[in-house]
């Protein structure tokens, strides 16, 4: 349950052309902030995840800091690095050595000391020795200590890391007592489609403002929900319920724009995401990114038509015609259970957390390797893998290796070969006969030849495999017939599996949803 603890969020600031997107990159490992020696490239904030010494955190590219500019675009460009500032956990302030100490340089350093955020002081495009002497010159400003760095080269980069990472908040132990059972839901939607509304419903009683003005929740807030299932068990839940996001172009106020990193944040921390939609509006391309962040994050999801009430006239065909719309427009998300409310009025509102439930028994479902093989086998006999380059695709193996959400890896020949709607057709199976309605599922592919070790970590499972084979109970067919042989499963040099990318239609990105 540790993977629902709240991730860092680190803030990189300083004046314009300093190489702050340059650092951003580096830490990120990609190219997503556009990098160029002109002053003002980065007009917004961008996000981006980056491992931190094995931690995972959210770091925040700011657009250059202006403290006293006139210019509109440049008070734009500050107002967005005060949210980032705001919202960071620790805050990396870039400084350009060459360039020494300007006077903006000064009343940055100034704002930041006011704060209580962690600063931490970098001198960039230091290389070498050499430049020394041009560190030196910022201990002027009152601060320390400073870290020379080379954004570019990355010289300096990691102690500066080190620094940063010993200041974050600290990892909560796993508290498995007080997690154990507990369902984190997070209320997901754009603005004004009537998530305080639900949750006031769901708990019974005023907790939240409700107003017809869009944005009125600005925060992520939890809300501890418990009730009695029908079958007398108890039932705990932490409702967040967020703060809608709007397309960037409509975000107006700093309040607002601190909104959406925090949405970002309660989906990432919750098990399940009830994803309100407005029956009036249908899918908009904002809910369409939305589900996609839903889907790349791997939570689980049930899809709620909102003011269902407020529609005219409605019967099966209508009903029938939006629901067919729907997940032809949300058509990497047709796993999740639909349901048309009235938030306002109660409507079907009681049906909302028995699908939570089975949403999250199907995102924690675990199923053995022996009964996955047994099937797997059975799939593979009535649509074998195509033939590719010549030769048919031979599949050896399969393991489910994670849950929250379920993931899957299948040992072939060629990876390369396995085509992505082959791959589509494998989860559907999945799907179908362990019935996974309402949580995403991942499916990777792994070359495996016939002189390769299993991993290590898989030494468990393969054996429980080859037993359950040779006691007939759950597999019906030797092991040869998926190309495994005992000493290689459970013998051999250490094997690590290659890095393999999420497949594309999951992929959605950070950047994407916030784009105009």
């Amino acid at each position: 349950m540790g993977q629902h603890h709240e991730v860092p969020v680190i803030a990189i600031v300083g004046r314009p052309n300093v190489g702050k997107s340059t650092l951003f990159n580096r830490l990120v490992e990609s190219r997503q902030a556009i990098v160029e020696d002109l002053p003002g490239v980065t007009r917004d904030r961008q996000y981006g995840e980056a491992d931190l010494l094995g931690r995972r955190v959210i770091v925040i590219d700011t657009g250059g800091i202006e403290p006293s500019a006139d210019d509109a675009l440049l008070k734009q460009m500050r107002e967005q690095a005060e949210i980032a500032i705001d919202e960071a956990d620790a805050i990396v302030c870039v400084f350009d050595g060459p360039a020494g100490v300007l006077p903006q340089d000064a009343e940055i350093a100034r704002m930041l000391m006011r704060g209580h955020k962690p600063v931490f002081w970098a001198v960039n495009k230091i290389d070498g020795p050499r430049h020394d002497p041009l560190v030196a010159e910022f201990y002027e400003l009152g601060i320390g200590p400073l870290f020379p760095i080379s954004a570019q080269h990355a010289g300096g980069t990691l102690d500066l890391m080190e620094a940063v990472f010993e200041a974050l908040p600290a990892e909560r132990a796993d508290d498995e007592a007080e997690d154990e059972g507990l369902v984190k839901v997070a209320i997901v939607g754009r603005p004004n489609v009537g998530k305080s509304t639900l949750l006031n419903r769901l708990i019974g009683k005023e907790r939240m403002i409700v107003s017809n003005v869009p944005g009125t929740t600005r925060d992520a807030i939890d809300t501890p929900l418990t009730r009695k299932r029908a079958d007398g068990s108890e039932a705990r839940y932490l409702m967040i319920d967020t703060a809608g996001v709007r397309r960037r172009k409509w975000v107006k106020t700093s309040v607002e724009k601190i909104s959406v990193v925090r949405t970002f944040k309660a989906i990432d921390r919750a098990d399940v995401c009830l994803f309100l939609l407005d029956a009036a509006d249908g899918v908009t391309e904002q809910d369409q990114r939305l589900a996609g962040l839903i889907v790349e994050k791997g939570k689980a999801c049930v899809i709620l038509l909102n003011k269902w009430d407020a529609l005219g006239k409605k019967d099966n065909a209508t009903f029938g015609e939006q629901i067919r719309a729907l997940q032809d427009q949300l058509g990497f998300m047709k796993w999740a259970p639909i349901l048309t409310i009235s938030g306002m009025k109660g409507q079907r509102t009681h049906k909302i957390l028995d699908l939570v439930d089975q949403a999250f028994v199907n995102y924690s479902r675990r199923v053995s390797t022996g009964e996955l093989n047994r099937v797997f086998d059975q799939i593979l006999h009535v649509h074998q893998p195509p033939v590719v380059k010549g030769r048919r695709l031979k599949m050896y193996y399969a393991t489910q290796v994670a849950v929250r959400p379920p993931r899957f890896v299948i040992w072939c020949n060629d990876p390369e070969g396995v085509h992505f709607s082959y791959r589509r057709f494998l989860v559907n199976r999945f799907r179908t006969h362990w019935d996974f309605e309402g949580t995403p599922l991942k499916l990777h592919v792994r070359a495996r030849t016939r002189r390769t070790a299993a991993p290590e970590e898989l030494d468990e499972r393969v054996k429980e495999a080859l037993a359950a084979a040779e006691a007939e109970a759950l597999l019906e067919v030797a092991p040869e017939a998926f190309g495994i042989e005992a000493e290689d499963a459970v013998e051999g040099e250490t094997w690590q599996a290659p890095e393999v990318s999420e497949d594309d239609w999951v992929s959605q990105t950070w950047g994407e949803l916030d784009d105009e």
